[in-house]
């Protein structure tokens, strides 16, 4: 079962902000657009490196190093070199405070 943390005040992420949040485990990058919140892993799959300085646009980031680019809502991979899905987790917003679901660890 999911376990979700609170991870900012909804006026901390204005949209077009961005938080990064540590897990125990992972890193995450919750993200505003248009005032909806989504979180992604900070991680690239096609080399590794993180996705913390991406450009985000149409609800696509695009690695800042290859230019590979990762749907934020599915995690799908929308453009090359990356081949396999980034982890998305979900975002629940309540009482003014928004909660990110934990990654499981492995």
């Amino acid at each position: 079962m999911s376990s979700f943390v609170a991870v900012a005040r909804v006026e901390e992420l204005p949209p077009g902000a961005r938080l990064h949040y540590a897990f125990e485990e992972e890193t995450v990058i919750v993200l505003n657009v248009g005032g909806e919140f989504f979180a992604i892993a900070d991680l690239c799959t096609h080399d590794g490196g993180p996705l913390e300085d991406g450009e985000v646009c149409d609800h696509q980031i695009e690695c800042p190093r290859h230019g590979a680019r990762f749907d934020i809502r599915s995690g799908r991979v929308t453009r090359l070199p990356a081949a396999d899905p980034i982890p998305t987790y979900r975002v629940k917003v309540e009482d003014g405070l928004v909660y990110v679901e934990e990654p499981e660890l492995w």
